[in-house]
């Protein structure tokens, strides 16, 4: 079957040639005529300059009203290198989708087009615009063929090696741009911007890159299949295990820092900085692994500290009374030291999930602490979310459809899943029920993904935690029956004392705004407001978008998160270098 025989794309060419016809002539009501009434148009920059999506005919009229003149787009056809148009159901719709390009003023662009027959014809259900590149500063691992400049060599001068320590040391420039964090969202905005040719600096913490994963608790593996994870431009090698252990990705991501040239401080502190109104830049000051000061003076800092950062050690009724030891989950690595011994483990989510099995696991006599209601997901079912990539198309197809999930269809979506699973889980779940667990499913029934969008917690994947309640193994109280905490575990209002020599804080992390009150002060703060969490618009509050404080931005999320989004944010950011934004 050659490409014009295939079905579908004869409707979408002829969709195409009106929308894009429609637009250079300028004629609005031409344009938003082609979406069904409750269409929704998600623009990533192309239009907008932002992420953005408009709801409904009115809303996509108003938008094409304040973006069509600057934007002049043209040239709207099929994309020859994506995936051909093909039937498809999304969020429980049949549609036929496609994948296309166009130009705009800034540069080319690329899109998703969802389509749905009706009687008049076929009309857009969801169109993404989303720009690719600047024009004439393209990334340059998009370059073809070698320049003279490749072929020539500099005998008695610098080889790669001593560029790369004089690159990285900044001892005669500072950076244009500053990273806080090497975890996968570190990683991937340095590597999207180094690629566009802007000089950015990674600062972490730790002694080595990596050791966000490296130092958590023994038995971590990642959640979601390795298909989904991949970083920008290195794909893990086909040799990887389905679930990524945690030693094995915390080294990837020194080989992945090696491999694209990154430029990162370890063992460095970010102690805190301000910005400079008039001279357009940060003044930010970090303290290395010598125990010496440096000051940079960045135009842009991008906080890649993750939505897991600060953590969360809450008040405790006679906590001061407790003898035994105390810990966050961020800072528990395995179980083996209290075999034979007594513990408590406060959280129900994935971490107080994980750690109080390995407890078990290692032989101690382990109750897990419920203090509200958890969605549970069996770990095969938790991979639904992402049956996209699941379909055959490449992973970068299938990173443009993630992207063209406005937030109405991605809650229907979540709902759906959310109910299959539900029947698939029902044995598991009913069990749980039975023995006192309390279940919820996620923000109007839409399951885990929506809860991590919204508060980054609160879900469990059953990976045998859930088996060990059931049956009686890790044994479960609810932090309401606790009257206070005492010297040999937990007194409960009936009087009794559940014993434990260690308790596991398991309560979660700051949102990212404490964040900044902490290292840039309560002004900036509450100009920026909350990190994460839908606002208004649909979109995450602060992330990968233009903040309110000049040139301090945000990047976080699960690895696919971070490789999709990363391009998003590294643009933006090329764009203010250029001067064009």
């Amino acid at each position: 079957m050659n490409a014009i025989d295939r079905p579908g794309i004869p409707v979408v060419t002829a969709w195409l040639e009106s929308f894009g016809d429609a637009l250079e002539r300028q004629d609005i009501a031409a344009a938003t005529s082609l979406f069904l009434p409750d269409g929704h148009w998600r623009d990533v920059l192309a239009f907008t300059w932002d992420l953005t999506t408009a709801n409904g005919t009115a809303d996509i009229a108003a938008m094409l009203g304040e973006t069509l003149a600057r934007t002049k787009p043209r040239g709207f056809r099929l994309s020859p290198d994506r995936t051909p148009p093909h039937q498809a159901m999304r969020a429980g719709r049949t549609c036929t989708e496609a994948f296309f390009v166009f130009e705009t003023e800034s540069g080319p662009a690329e899109g998703v087009l969802r389509l749905v027959n009706e009687a008049a014809g076929a009309r857009a259900w969801i169109l993404l615009t989303s720009l690719d590149q600047l024009r004439g500063h393209e990334e340059r691992a998009a370059a073809r063929g070698a320049s003279d400049a490749d072929y020539s060599r500099d005998f008695g001068g610098d080889n790669w090696l001593d560029k790369r320590n004089r690159a990285r040391a900044y001892e005669d420039h500072d950076p244009a741009v500053l990273v806080i964090g090497a975890g996968q969202s570190g990683l991937g905005i340095a590597a999207r911007l180094g690629q566009l040719g802007v000089d950015t600096l990674i600062v972490d913490r730790q002694a080595r890159i990596g050791d966000n994963w490296r130092k958590r608790y023994h038995a971590l593996t990642l959640h979601n299949e390795v298909h989904v994870n991949h970083l920008p431009y290195m794909p893990f090698p086909p040799s990887f295990p389905v679930f990524i252990p945690k030693d094995k990705l915390a080294n990837w991501f020194e080989a992945y820092a090696e491999s694209m040239d990154l430029n990162v401080w370890t063992g460095t502190d970010f102690t805190g900085g301000e910005y400079d109104e008039e001279a357009k830049h940060w003044r930010v000051t970090l303290r290395r692994p010598d125990g010496g000061e440096r000051i940079l003076k960045p135009r842009h800092v991008v906080f890649a500290t993750g939505v897991s950062s600060i953590p969360v050690r809450p008040k405790l009724p006679g906590l001061e009374d407790f003898r035994g030891t105390v810990l966050h989950s961020g800072a528990y690595t395995e179980g083996s030291a209290w075999k034979g011994k007594s513990a408590l483990v406060l959280g129900s989510g994935n971490s107080g999930h994980d750690v109080a099995q390995d407890l078990c696991a290692s032989g101690t006599q382990t109750t897990l602490i419920q203090r509200s209601s958890t969605y549970v997901v069996s770990i095969q079912e938790a991979q639904r979310v992402y049956s996209v990539y699941n379909e055959g198309m490449p992973m970068e197809d299938c990173d443009l459809l993630a992207l063209a999930a406005p937030f109405p269809v991605l809650k229907d979506a979540y709902q759906l899943s959310t109910a299959h699973s539900r029947k698939v889980d029902a044995g598991l779940l009913g069990a749980l029920e039975a023995r006192g667990f309390r279940l919820d499913y996620g923000p109007e029934d839409t399951g885990f993904q929506m809860k991590y969008l919204q508060r980054g917690g609160g879900y469990y994947f059953n990976v045998g935690a859930s088996d060990m309640i059931v049956e009686g193994r890790i044994g479960l109280l609810q932090y309401g029956d606790i009257e206070r905490f005492v010297a040999d575990g937990a007194l409960l209002r009936d009087g009794s004392v559940v014993p434990a020599e260690l308790l596991v804080l398991a309560t979660g992390y700051l949102n990212q705004q404490d964040v900044i009150r902490r290292f840039l002060g309560d002004a900036v703060a509450e100009r920026i407001g909350p990190v994460w969490g839908f606002g208004e618009d649909g979109e995450l509050r602060n992330m990968w978008r233009p903040t309110g404080q000049h040139g301090l931005w945000f990047t976080a999320g699960s690895l696919a998160q971070s490789r999709i989004y990363s391009k998003v944010l590294a643009l933006q950011i090329k764009a203010r270098e250029l001067g064009l934004r």
